[in-house]
């Protein structure tokens, strides 16, 4: 069995943050969030980690991670290029927006190759259990449409104040995954969370409700699934809305589950996620990571 590799997925534009978030320094020493997830993988087993970004970015990236991380662990790079498009689909004159998570998995293929492969976003932290969890999985003997999905607990993902938007984790007796059902809105409450649906009705989210952070394991024969998927929903997509089309890889992996393409095992951290979405959220991410050194979980410099 080859050994997985873990792909970080980067290439993001960082609209909201307003600059480069993933190389974007969280402690004194320098290290930004991807620090602790290629660390994390790395004590785990994972000895390679593919890095897909923009290729504008690349030699601010290799400066900001990559060339520091490629002492202890190989490197590769992968690239979003817009340019990657199924035959006879093109993009609306403009469009610079990258396509979605799908056609970032899909971009990183020739990187991964023939291995299983992890895969994770550049700006969320997920706690060392879930990369155990992903590699004691890609290591073990499953079938060659089993996959598996990291879960957190609702409570485990939410910050102090504001609204954010989970994916709400559907699993069958098997602890397999049905089903992703997006919600916004989400605020903490007593009880769990709280979900605001669009008509202002509230819909409870309880204690222990296991929300999917796009943390992945595959098989090799999830790009198969993927290239297929992308090729019949891009040109439709960018149709109904060409500048903003997005193909997500929770939407994708979904339909193939329902089309019995694939199974998802659907696993729980009890590890804390967090993550960059907004300048606000530094401050916090900042006073987390301090707590997990305070705690022992990381020295205070990680290479």
């Amino acid at each position: 069995m080859e050994k997985p590799v873990l792909v970080i997925m980067a290439a993001g534009m960082s609209s909201r943050y307003g600059s480069l978030k993933q190389i974007d320094p969280i402690d004194d020493e320098g290290h930004i969030i991807i620090d602790f997830s290629v660390f994390d993988a790395h004590r785990a087993g994972f000895d390679e980690v593919v890095f897909l970004i923009k290729r504008g970015i690349s030699g601010a990236f290799h400066a900001a991670i990559g060339d520091r991380v490629s002492k202890f662990i190989k490197v590769d790079y992968a690239y979003q290029e817009l340019s990657m498009l199924p035959e006879g689909v093109s993009l609306p004159e403009g469009r610079e927006k990258p396509l979605g998570t799908t056609h970032a998995v899909l971009c990183a293929r020739p990187a991964v190759g023939t291995r299983p492969f992890a895969v994770i976003n550049a700006d969320d932290y997920y706690g060392p259990e879930a990369f155990k969890r992903l590699y004691g999985f890609l290591t073990s003997a499953h079938g060659q449409n089993e996959h598996i999905n990291i879960g957190y607990p609702v409570e485990n993902t939410l910050p102090e104040h504001g609204e954010v938007t989970r994916g709400v984790c559907e699993v069958d007796e098997k602890g397999r995954l049905s089903s992703i059902v997006e919600r916004m809105r989400i605020a903490k409450s007593g009880s769990g969370a709280i979900a605001t649906l669009d008509d202002g009705s509230a819909v409870a989210i309880p204690r222990g409700t296991t929300v999917s952070m796009n943390c992945w394991g595959f098989s090799n024969s999830i790009f198969d699934i993927l290239d297929e998927s992308f090729r019949h929903n891009i040109a439709k997509g960018l149709e109904a809305n060409p500048m903003k089309y997005e193909d997500l890889l929770p939407v994708a992996v979904c339909r193939a589950v329902e089309q019995g393409k694939c199974t998802v095992r659907v696993e729980s951290t009890h590890d804390a996620w967090f993550g960059v979405t907004h300048k606000e959220d530094k401050p916090i991410v900042v006073e987390k990571l301090r707590q997990l050194k305070a705690k022992g979980v990381y020295t205070e410099k990680l290479w």
